[in-house]
């Protein structure tokens, strides 16, 4: 998701082929083995900013904006996934292919999503003022609804992100 809506594609947040091809070559000197993390990591930081600016839903969760104790959990596994670099490698590689809007079936072509979530986020719509997408109900955070914040971003348009956001249980 955060490669589709670089400037190179979807034009949502101001990144420019950094998690392709270019960001690569700039990021792979400095950082031989984890690169691509680095990538990942300067691409969400422009995402959540840019994210928060379109839509900060009170109350309500987003992608980039997780209850403390998942971005925590979430924290902890970086270190471990980047101790084991190599076994990413090919999913980074297919994430530099990644040359298109069409943000469903890159989740999809990726494994990062099933049909079903696929299917439950074509059922999402924009709000009103077409900056968010809420996603119905009072939900728990579970790989479900990770994968509708997620997927709920093809509601947006070329230049025009618009945010999927939940509202938790306490």
């Amino acid at each position: 998701m955060a490669r589709v809506g670089e400037m190179d594609n979807a034009r949502w947040w101001n990144t420019n082929g950094l998690l392709g091809q270019l960001g690569t070559l700039a990021l792979k000197r400095g950082f031989s083995k984890t690169y691509a993390f680095a990538q990942a990591h300067a691409v969400f930081a422009v995402a959540s900013h840019r994210c928060v600016q379109v839509f900060d839903p009170p109350g309500g969760v987003t992608l980039w904006k997780l209850p403390a104790t998942i971005e925590d959990q979430f924290d902890s596994q970086w270190s471990k996934w980047t101790e084991r670099y190599q076994e990413w490698e090919g999913f980074f590689e297919a994430i530099r292919g990644l040359r298109q809007t069409d943000l469903l079936a890159a989740l999809l072509s990726l494994g990062v999503i099933q049909e079903s979530d696929a299917a439950e986020a074509r059922k999402l719509r924009r709000a009103a003022d077409n900056r968010a997408v809420p996603i119905p109900g009072v939900r728990a955070i579970s790989d479900e609804t990770l994968s509708l914040l997620a997927a709920g971003f093809f509601r947006g348009e070329p230049g025009q992100p618009a945010i999927p956001y939940a509202k938790i249980e306490d």
